[in-house]
């Protein structure tokens, strides 16, 4: 039988205590140990102290880096097309601009953008009155014509005009769109409508707008013969028949038929009701005085002008507002106030 003190057993519960709580005092007036050395009450007090001293503010957040270009949303709309000379139907969707359309169509064919001249709605002939500009009708068949033969014509001016009317698709080419019955350019056969102007003089023009390509042509001297190098569109096939309407599709956004989808050069399609009767005699009266002045044919321009100008009060605002969205042109201000007088005219009806 053991015989254990009350003073042992006092003793090895302390000792017992002192290890589970991790008490540990080596001296007196010393502290538990910290980083292996021993801590007097002062020092600890000095330590506590420095503990609660208040920390350095924290640094802002970083700045959010700058926004991006806008992502302008694609309408998700179907629209039908074929090659001009003939080719099976393709369908086509999510183009905001024109060089964003011809590489669509260049896609589903597999041929090059480049190869694209220019488009017409709803039938396959090389129909200046239907001309895609800058706006689409969302139950419209799309021709896309392509490069064909390329020709050489030595043009000499007897007269200031050659009687040549130019537009351009857009992305780069400038073609000829009317061309002046009994004009210099008249007599010459084999100048065509529809005929891209690839050069003058063996200077290349693609990529220049149709405005300088007029101003190119309207500069060459009367009496000296000059180079004109033109591609014709690839003639069409006689059996395809013209197209008022697209195919139905349930992919296809429901319509009403008086929505076209506005096409930009900068910013996003849009859908929109079509021009009312102010806007449409408007935009005529305007590419009326471009040809007169310019030499051009182009209604996406003369529907830009006429959306600059309808609201303005006054012919400076109206100037204003134009260089705003088109001052690359520099029109001239004759230009300028023919215009206005003929939105005035036909907002008051007098045209």
């Amino acid at each position: 039988m053991l015989n254990i003190s009350v003073y042992t057993l006092v003793n090895v519960t302390i000792s017992l205590q002192r290890q589970l709580s991790g008490e540990r005092r080596t001296a007196p007036g010393l502290w538990p140990m910290q980083n292996g050395e021993s801590m007097s009450p002062q020092d600890s007090k000095s330590q506590s102290q420095a503990c609660v001293e208040p920390s350095a503010p924290p640094l802002p957040p970083p700045s959010p880096p700058p926004p991006g270009p806008p992502d302008y949303p694609r309408p998700r709309l179907i629209f039908h097309t074929q090659l001009a000379h003939g080719s099976p139907t393709g369908r086509i969707h999510g183009f905001t601009n024109v060089k964003e359309l011809y590489a669509k169509i260049a896609e589903v064919f597999n041929i090059s953008p480049s190869e694209i001249l220019f488009c017409t709605l709803n039938s396959h002939k090389v129909d200046m009155q239907k001309l895609l500009g800058g706006q689409i009708g969302l139950e419209d068949f799309i021709f896309a014509h392509v490069r064909g033969e390329t020709k050489e014509v030595e043009v000499t001016k007897t007269e200031d005009a050659l009687g040549l009317t130019i537009t351009d698709n857009g992305a780069g080419y400038a073609f000829i769109k009317r061309i002046k019955e009994g004009s210099t350019i008249d007599r010459l056969k084999s100048v065509c409508v529809g005929d891209h102007i690839e050069a003058i003089n063996d200077q290349s023009i693609v990529g220049c707008r149709h405005y300088e390509v007029a101003k190119m042509l309207k500069e060459q001297p009367r009496g000296i013969p000059f180079t004109l190098r033109l591609v014709e569109p690839k003639k069409a096939f006689d059996m395809i028949g013209m197209r008022t309407k697209a195919p139905k599709s349930n992919d296809c956004k429901m319509v009403n038929g008086k929505e076209t989808l506005r096409l930009r050069s900068k910013g996003s399609a849009t859908v929109q009701e079509v021009q009312n009767e102010f806007e449409e005699r408007a935009t005529k009266k305007v590419d009326d005085l471009l040809e007169s002045y310019m030499g051009i044919r182009d209604l996406e321009l003369a529907t830009t002008i006429v959306e600059a100008g309808k609201d303005k009060k006054n012919p400076d605002d109206f100037a204003e507002a134009l260089d705003s969205v088109l001052g690359d042109f520099a029109f001239p201000d004759v230009f300028l106030f023919d215009v206005w007088g003929a939105i005035g005219d036909v907002k008051n009806g007098r045209i």
